[in-house]
């Protein structure tokens, strides 16, 4: 009996059938599929154009131009807020000075918080906020008045927050829904300016009855 060798293996050439995913293309596939991926590189293409606005999508509907300038303004007028406080903290001086100088360290500090939420608001909207020194005075609503006494002093930040209040309320009343998100930071400012107002009421009845109102 003869040695047995393994049967050398033929290679078969395998013919494409009638149902590969060739002949299963519907006529139009290739520009069908060229037609998505160009979809996708737009969609890219808008995505990364978003990012680059941060917040501002394209249902903002407010005039951006105008919301960044007002709110700079009222950066400004912040900003003018604490620099007062802050030298009538230092500068208060009589027998009522502690309490009340209490008081205006206080509203020093909130009026940075409020300087800063609107700094980042600007950002958020594309713009830069502007902490520059030169036309700060002219910028703000409130002005930055010293003052010789406590009691003056008291009226002069009463005045400023008065005046404040009535700039909020108009920037509120322009935003209306066009931009609801500034507007609920503005409206959260204004109840905190109204807070202050009501302090510094019930300090100036203390300070002087006759002058209070």
């Amino acid at each position: 009996m003869s040695p047995r060798y393994p049967v050398p293996i033929r290679a078969v050439p395998i013919r494409a059938s009638k149902n590969s995913s060739e002949s299963l293309r519907a006529p139009g596939y290739n520009e069908a599929m060229k037609n998505f991926l160009s979809d996708i590189k737009e969609l890219r293409r808008r995505a990364r154009k978003h990012i680059e606005e941060g917040a501002v999508t394209e249902g903002y509907q407010a005039d951006r131009a105008t919301v960044i300038k007002l709110l700079n303004e009222a950066l400004a007028t912040e900003i003018v807020c604490v620099l007062r406080y802050k030298r009538h903290f230092y500068m208060a001086k009589g027998i009522h000075a502690d309490p009340v100088a209490q008081e205006f360290l206080q509203h020093a500090a909130e009026e940075q918080v409020h300087a800063d939420q609107i700094a980042a608001r600007i950002v958020q909207l594309g713009g830069e906020p502007n902490f520059s020194p030169e036309g700060l005075a002219t910028r703000s609503h409130s002005e930055y008045v010293e003052g010789n006494s406590l009691l003056d002093m008291v009226k002069e930040d009463l005045v400023a927050e008065r005046v404040a209040i009535d700039s909020y309320s108009e920037m509120i009343r322009y935003l209306g829904e066009k931009d609801p998100t500034t507007r609920r930071m503005l409206e959260g400012i204004l109840a905190m300016e109204e807070e202050h107002a009501d302090d510094l009421s019930s300090i100036l009845a203390t300070l002087d009855p006759n002058k209070a109102g």
